[in-house]
């Protein structure tokens, strides 16, 4: 895959925290869009916005110290290989949660059919020659909860929960297994590697991501920012660099999500807004043709609520009243403009 694809747009985070080219050596994803071919109104994408935001901007995390959401929200997903020899998982990529989890066979409450046409497999350690459980008194253990367990007693699993803000939740405990991926090897082509990673094994879901929700998947690949994340576990160990891209396919949806440097195309960069939960950027200005508009100087400011956030999971751009309503009003003006010019020639 010498990437990127044509008319598509690429997204490149630095996370210190990407494929036009991507240099070898690098992981690659070919990502679906889920709603690809179907006609989604816009109240329907506001909809599903709402649920998203209300999880990631109100949304309680627990104990990971990040915010995420149910898979019933997402909006791209990826098949990956788990386990020695591998069995495939469709996952979704997500750069608003940490953690990457799975469904396990001991769940009772998790969905065996999926509406996406796809496959779900159900992890089960047993199955996986290199397959093992995280124990509570493991370093990995001890970063997740911000140092040991009080209750924590010898081969005794680490366990998670995630609460979500709508009343979802999954939980379960951690496993370490070889997490099977794409690399790129030379122009257009790509071989098989792979990586060994600690991730969730989920024994109970509830609410949108139990048996009920009719598109479901696998689980959960997170992209977030803490060292429990995929990203941050492979670049600790050397495997990759700390940059990852998603290259949005403008015409089927999906595309690809790389880790690694771009090549080509040049793209342009700004920098991300340090010492934040997600991947934040400042916002400068808002230009409308050759005219900014005139905003205050504090609108696009960080902290206290305010901030730009990048997010993989909502589907449209989202302003303050300040900013919308002067920029709704400033194409409204030109628009007009446009066809006054076009009646009197």
């Amino acid at each position: 895959m010498g990437l990127c694809l044509r008319n598509c747009l690429c997204i490149v985070l630095i996370a210190t925290a990407a494929v036009g080219g991507v240099s070898s050596n690098h992981g690659v994803f070919s990502v679906k869009y889920r709603y690809a071919g179907r006609e989604r109104s816009l109240s329907l994408l506001k909809e599903h916005d709402a649920r998203r935001q209300l999880r990631i901007l109100a949304g309680v995390d627990l104990p990971l110290g990040g915010t995420s959401r149910p898979d019933g929200v997402g909006l791209y997903y990826a098949k990956i290989g788990i386990g020695t020899p591998p069995k495939d998982y469709y996952v979704q990529v997500d750069t608003g949660s940490d953690i990457m989890w799975v469904n396990c066979i001991q769940c009772k409450e998790c969905p065996r059919r999926s509406s996406l046409g796809i496959e779900l497999t159900l992890y089960d350690i047993k199955d996986s020659s290199t397959g093992k459980f995280v124990t509570c008194d493991q370093e990995f253990c001890h970063g997740v909860y911000g140092g040991p367990l009080t209750d924590c007693m010898a081969n005794t699993s680490c366990p998670y929960l995630e609460i979500y803000g709508d009343g979802s939740s999954t939980t379960g405990y951690f496993v370490q297994d070889v997490v099977q991926y794409d690399k790129v090897s030379g122009d257009l082509q790509t071989t098989s590697t792979n990586g060994s990673l600690i991730f969730g094994c989920g024994a109970r879901q509830s609410g949108n991501l139990d048996s009920t929700n009719e598109e479901a998947l696998d689980g959960i690949i997170g992209f977030g920012k803490s060292n429990s994340s995929m990203i941050s576990q492979l670049a600790s160990s050397g495997g990759v660099r700390k940059m990852f891209a998603h290259c949005l396919d403008g015409i089927n949806g999906g595309g690809i999500f790389a880790i690694g440097h771009v090549v080509q195309p040049e793209v342009n960069k700004t920098p991300l807004v340090p010492n934040q939960p997600h991947y934040s950027i400042n916002m400068t200005a808002v230009q409308v043709g050759l005219d900014f508009l005139n905003l205050p100087t504090d609108v696009f400011g960080v902290g206290d609520n305010k901030g730009t956030i990048i997010d993989s999971g909502t589907t449209l751009a989202y302003l303050p009243e300040m900013v919308y309503e002067p920029l709704v009003s400033k194409v409204c003006d030109v628009i007009e403009y446009i066809f006054w010019r076009s009646s009197v020639e």
